[in-house]
């Protein structure tokens, strides 16, 4: 397989502008794809906002930001991603829509690049099957927000080849993230632990263990987490962890995936967190 020198990014919301955002700034030519104009607009946007803070904490040179930026284009055309070594998806974590999209890339872009998905909780084998390239077929699962988390979930499926998975985690390594290998299954590493944990924290609270407040106040100094199970619920989203908790329960039907009554009813009633201004605390 050619050496990875052009990416190409599916989505240009806050994790696919992340993505493409330090693969530019690791010198890598980078595509990123929106459905639309607006979205495309706002993306990049959102891209020169944050490396203009790196510029003026003094962490990226000026002539760096701009050459990041020179390195970057976008587009709302397929097409345009033809070219590109790996191709890595960030759009919404709906099964259906991801592999229409698979579908009609894989007869757009050549045939021995990588495709990669940034899903949180979905399978990887899954999405693959939608290719004629399964062994070419890998998640790399980026946190938030990108240009400033470290780890990334490299993760192959039973027909993942060696040199595919080992070309993903370079490519992680190059754009000076810390991966971690795993096996394709719903959640990953940090999703199958972190998932059960926040649900049990709304039980704890349903139950009566102790207020939201106290609950993230004890977990914050009594295991040295940088922010309580609630503060962190709304910061990824309620209904991003309702999403993901459905997924979860569907693949291994165990109680611990289940979304607690509490969480659909405040997803239910549009209180998502930060992102809608309300959620276990009110922004």
């Amino acid at each position: 397989m050619p050496e990875i020198k052009k990416v190409g990014v599916l989505g240009c919301g806050l994790m696919g502008s992340g993505i493409a955002q330090v693969a530019a700034q690791a010198g890598y030519d980078t595509v990123v794809r929106e459905v639309e104009q607006k979205f495309l607009d706002k993306g990049i946007g959102g891209i020169e906002k944050s490396l203009g803070k790196f510029v003026e904490k003094g962490k990226l040179a000026a002539a760096d930001r701009d050459a990041c930026l020179g390195r970057l284009k976008g587009t709302t055309k397929l097409d345009d991603l033809a070219g590109c070594d790996i191709v890595i998806e960030a759009i919404i974590e709906n099964a259906e829509l991801k592999k229409e999209t698979y579908a009609a890339l894989d007869k757009i872009v050549k045939k021995d690049a990588i495709f990669a998905s940034n899903t949180s909780s979905l399978t990887i084998t899954e999405l693959s099957m939608a290719t004629a390239r399964p062994k070419q077929f890998v998640g790399l699962h980026f946190f938030n927000p990108v240009p400033l988390m470290k780890l990334v979930e490299v993760v192959r499926t039973i027909l993942t080849s060696d040199d595919a998975f080992d070309r993903a985690y370079a490519f992680a390594k190059s754009l000076g993230k810390e991966p971690v290998s795993c096996r394709d299954n719903s959640g990953f590493i940090v999703n199958r632990l972190l998932v059960p944990y926040l649900l049990d924290a709304v039980r704890a609270f349903e139950e009566g263990v102790g207020s939201i407040e106290d609950i993230d106040k004890a977990m914050q100094l009594g295991c040295g987490y940088p922010m309580g199970p609630f503060t962190l619920l709304d910061f990824v989203g309620l209904d991003t962890t309702y999403y993901i908790s459905q997924v979860m329960f569907e693949e291994y039907r165990e109680k611990r995936f289940a979304a607690p009554p509490l969480l659909r009813k405040m997803v239910l009633a549009g209180k998502y967190g930060r992102k809608s201004g309300s959620g276990f605390y009110e922004y």
